[in-house]
């Protein structure tokens, strides 16, 4: 069973039903499939590197953003390849009608309307055991597995200003009985908050006065199939001006989050208007994106302009702004509070470690953002098909690529805000390029069942023309000098190159023609990371099952009470516990070298 029909949801169901699992999709109202409730994008810094894995283990978000794609560009294009994000703008209500329809045509799904009042569970021995779930109508719907995909809608309450509703999202009630089911099963709930910036009737900016930002031509793409739309719009820059945050500061009282009304933490790094006023009070001015809903929508989104203010103090920060003199807001910007797993309890397979069978993915976990949804849903219902089919558990690990970095940081390290996933937070990002994502992922998506052989075969295809062209400019000269050494000068590209050099046979695909550059032009920085990587992983699986963390010398008192209750398996994963600090690695290390009578390591080296 998958509670919840966002992206966690899609993602959870559809993989599970491509193996084999008979799933109830459920949710109260099936109209609200792939709803974008956030800026109808997909993609960015961190996260286009998630949903070019999620498609390459098999996903389907990639596909669906390319599908609705009205405008998608680059960002960092400039920068080296680790940090070049692909983003995507859509369609919003073209994108959940895609959804919705993927969701009705994968065999195998049946969608319930309801609402879950009540995890089933029995009593095994001294283990409890999940049956299924009772719906507030009375109705009981048994399972083996259960996947968790309920959003922000967990006791959910809106803020506009000091009021305030019971609701998960504008205009749809809340989750009202599952925190309080989750909390009699063992769980402990944090209490998050995020926000949404008003809507604005497009007819009422003047986008004259905008900055233009054209989409890329030719686009990119999650799928290697742009949409036929992926160039139709632009997006537009505005900025906040003196007034705008003279405004906001003289009635910060107003506001939910600084009157004091909101508990929940915020994300750090997706701050409303009002706390980028405050944290950033030497700032002049803040950019603002103008993108639209739709080709032809009504109205625009305003990124980087969420708050909690009440609705006519809206009105008045809009109209301060370049363009939006005259603006009229459509729908008003909102904060929501809500209850999330401690993902702690989780193991990175997405299991509770308190009741066998339950999953959780997306912001019932503490994250932020559609594509750090998509990517755990994924993990999360082919976990749970797994389960029911009595198989073993399978996930990604970090050194494989974000997804894996994702699952980590959340188990071991828990959250204390919103998680938004960033190229910082990944030490491998020069290795998990968007690029190869096929490459490092779409092998274990068909281990896992979720790619065919033909996909694996088309792989293995590309992969041999790469290296035969890399191959190739090593062997060829021109002037003298080998024609990879010449691809590596400042202002040098490929496309350059082949014209004196003419094309391989047969041509290389403009993504594999990328690749080729890539690796040619970033290979020493390449190679070094790659070592890196073998030497951490020479003591990452370094076990510790049988280790007495009381007779390891030098331990923080810190880092001992941290490992004596979390007991890690290897010391890759004491590596990443909160608490457990680079000294407590090193003496970790030299006790099992002189245990196993080898000659410890330099201390440089954990």
């Amino acid at each position: 069973m998958v509670v919840g029909g966002g992206h966690a949801g899609i993602e959870a169901a559809h993989a599970a039903a491509r193996l084999g699992a008979r799933v109830a999709l459920t949710l109260p109202n099936p109209d609200k499939i792939g709803l974008m409730p956030c800026n109808p994008a997909i993609g960015g810094p961190g996260k286009s590197q998630l949903v070019f894995e999620v498609h390459a283990l098999g996903g389907v978000m990639g596909r669906l953003a390319d599908a609705t794609a009205i405008h998608a560009r680059t960002l960092n294009a400039s920068k080296g390849p680790a940090v070049q994000s692909l983003r995507v703008q859509n369609e919003r209500d073209d994108y959940a009608a895609a959804a919705r329809a993927l969701v009705e045509a994968t065999p195998g799904i049946e969608i319930v309307r309801g609402e879950i009042a009540e995890l089933l569970v029995t009593a095994t021995g001294n283990a409890p055991q999940l049956r299924g779930v009772r719906l507030t109508d009375g109705r009981v719907l048994r399972a083996p597995s259960v996947v968790l995909c309920t959003g922000t809608f967990l006791a959910g309450v809106v803020w506009y200003g000091k009021q305030q509703r019971p609701a998960g999202r504008q205009g749809e009630a809340p989750a009202r009985h599952l925190s309080r089911s989750l909390r009699a099963t063992g769980h402990a709930l944090l209490r998050f908050k995020t926000g949404t910036p008003p809507r604005i009737r497009a007819d009422s900016v003047d986008f004259g006065v905008l900055e233009v930002v054209p989409a890329d031509d030719p686009p990119g793409s999650f799928s290697g199939s742009p949409g036929p739309r992926a160039t139709s719009s632009p997006t537009w820059l505005t900025h906040t001006t003196p007034e705008t945050h003279a405004l906001i500061q003289a009635n910060l009282a107003h506001s939910a989050m600084y009157g004091g009304e909101i508990e929940g933490r915020g994300p750090r790094y997706c701050p409303s208007i009002e706390d980028k006023v405050v944290r950033f009070a030497d700032k002049e001015r803040h950019l603002l994106f103008v993108e639209p809903d739709g080709a032809g929508t009504s109205e625009v989104y305003l990124q980087g302009f969420s708050s909690s203010m009440p609705p006519a103090l809206q009105d008045e920060m809009i109209r301060t702004l370049p363009g939006f003199e005259r603006a009229v807001i459509q729908r008003y910007a909102y904060a929501v509070e809500y209850d999330a797993l401690d993902p702690t309890q989780l193991d990175t397979t997405l299991m509770s470690k308190r009741l066998p069978g339950l999953f959780s993915a997306g912001q019932i976990n503490g994250t932020s953002g559609y594509e750090e949804a998509a990517a755990q849903g994924l993990v999360a219902g082919v976990n749970a098909a797994r389960f029911a089919a009595g198989q073993r558990p399978v996930s990604v690990r970090r050194d494989e690529g974000y997804i894996g970095v994702l699952l980590d940081d959340l188990v071991r390290w828990g959250i204390d805000e919103p998680y938004r996933m960033l190229t910082s937070r990944n030490e491998y990002r020069l290795l998990h390029r968007q690029d190869n994502a096929d490459e490092r992922l779409l092998p274990l998506g068909h281990a896992w069942g979720l790619r065919d052989d033909a996909a694996l075969r088309a792989l293995r295809r590309s992969e041999a023309a790469v290296a035969a062209e890399l191959e190739r400019l090593r062997r060829t000269r021109i002037d003298g000098v080998p024609a990879d050494r010449v691809l590596c000068r400042p202002g040098m590209h490929y496309a350059a190159l082949l014209e004196r050099l003419g094309p391989p046979t047969p041509p290389l695909s403009p993504e594999e023609a990328r690749k080729v550059e890539i690796l040619t032009k970033y290979a020493a920085y390449i190679e070094r990371s790659r070592r890196e990587l073998q030497a951490r992983a020479a003591y990452e699986t370094l076990d510790l099952t049988r280790t007495d963390f009381r007779r390891v010398g030098s331990l923080s008192a810190e880092g001992l009470e941290v490992l004596l209750r979390e007991r890690p398996a290897t010391l890759g994963a004491a590596g990443r516990l909160r608490g457990v600090r680079d000294s407590d690695l090193t003496a970790l290390l030299v006790h099992c070298r002189r245990r196993s009578g080898d000659t410890p390591l330099a201390a440089s080296s954990a």
